[in-house]
């Protein structure tokens, strides 16, 4: 069995980062290890949610992993909260990077042309030198364009989209992913770039007109569980984007949804059924 560890907040109520990361993975039959960044009582939609910063405790669970001989065969890391936390991943990437596993880092901190509030854009380019360490990234078009000092366009060409992923591939990663990439009305998709071979791939697929929280986590935790299993980034990406659109397409039909975030529970068995295939 291939084994993970993902590092990111865990919200006690809310479907995203570690609460959608870990059943997700683990479906698709991945050992997956944990590291929480910070405990919140409620995901950042909520008003008057608690918040537990955890960053003391990061070195040393991965101190005690080192004496444990443990390894894994990808190294995950979704929200982090502050520039000592990026540090720390940079540090776990040199500590626990091997020639055989992976390093994905989806860097969650913007979205519709804005910085999360908690950010500026001094944190945007650190976030960067994190990027520069990974095997493969998977920005939106936002934090892209934080991250490379792009101008933000919410209208764009295919040109606008691939120099953009070659500007990410600058910082470093050899796989750089664009979540979010629409060039026709009514559809979205997901476009790569592999450094190495200079190749991009696109994937898209019908768009639903609503937006919920914790979609970028559900898509970045499918992506690397199908990997996990075997699959190309290509065929990955495929998998995550159905299984996110599925997601929200059974969510916003139906009437008793909650409205923090997506059904992606009733949807794993699609998610299974897709990764046999």
């Amino acid at each position: 069995m291939k084994r993970i560890v993902t590092i990111q907040d865990i919200s006690c109520v809310g479907k995203c980062s570690l609460t959608v990361a870990l059943p997700i993975i683990s479906a698709m039959g991945v050992e997956t290890a944990i590291i929480p960044t910070a405990v919140l009582s409620t995901h950042t939609m909520f008003n008057n949610f608690t918040c537990k910063d955890l960053t003391d405790q990061i070195k040393p669970i991965t101190e005690h992993w080192k004496k444990e001989a443990l390894d894994f065969d990808a190294i995950y890391t979704g929200y982090l909260g502050s520039f000592e936390q990026i540090d720390l991943m940079k540090d776990m990437f040199d500590e626990f990077k091997t020639d055989s596993n992976i390093t994905f880092v989806d860097p969650a901190m913007a979205d519709n042309g804005k910085l999360y509030p908690a950010f500026d854009e001094a944190f945007a380019k650190h976030m960067g030198t994190l990027c520069a360490k990974a095997d493969i990234i998977v920005p939106n078009i936002t934090e892209a364009c934080f991250m490379t000092g792009t101008e933000y366009k919410s209208t764009y060409d295919e040109k606008y989209v691939k120099d953009l992923l070659k500007a990410l591939s600058n910082l470093g990663a050899k796989i750089s992913i664009l979540t979010g990439v629409s060039f026709e009305e009514g559809y979205t998709g997901v476009m790569g770039y592999d450094k190495e071979k200079d190749s991009f791939h696109y994937y898209t697929h019908k768009k639903h007109p609503v937006s919920y929280h914790g979609t970028g986590d559900i898509f970045s935790s499918a992506c690397i569980g199908a990997m996990m299993n075997g699959l190309s980034w290509q065929e990955a990406i495929a998998i995550a984007a159905d299984y996110t659109a599925e997601c929200i397409r059974i969510t916003c039909e139906d009437p008793n949804a909650i409205t923090y975030g997506v059904n992606f529970e009733a949807v794993i068995p699609y998610l299974l059924k897709k990764l046999k295939k």
